[in-house]
């Protein structure tokens, strides 16, 4: 348990890392996107922590898995793929306008436009 974990958390600080230090606008959506992975890798993994069965009541049926934390999940995947969608048509939206994906150049011929 404590390997995924690990394995988890650093995911995370290669998706944190990619957004805060990449000058690529599509590298951060990249980045944006494995960090996402991990935080519903790890809201999967603890709640599965909690039972062992499928939360379908039964007779004998005891231990069971929580579902909300998986139906959350399920809604912010949704909602992952939206965003990353929408990151997508704002870079080439910004692409086609300054003809570049590296921030320093787009800021630079935002700026100089003015």
């Amino acid at each position: 348990m404590v390997i995924e974990r690990i394995l988890i958390f650093l995911l995370a600080l290669v998706g944190f890392s990619a957004i805060v230090g990449a000058k690529n606008i599509i590298k951060k959506v990249f980045g944006l996107n494995l960090l996402n992975s991990a935080i519903v890798l790890l809201y999967i993994l603890e709640g599965s922590r909690i039972g062992e069965q499928a939360p379908i009541l039964g007779e004998g049926v005891t231990n069971i898995v929580d579902p909300v934390p998986q139906a959350l999940m399920l809604t912010a995947i949704v909602i992952g793929v939206c965003v990353t969608a929408l990151a997508l048509a704002l870079a080439v939206r910004l692409y086609k306008a300054t003809g570049s994906l590296e921030i320093d150049t787009i800021s630079a011929r935002l700026h100089s436009e003015q």
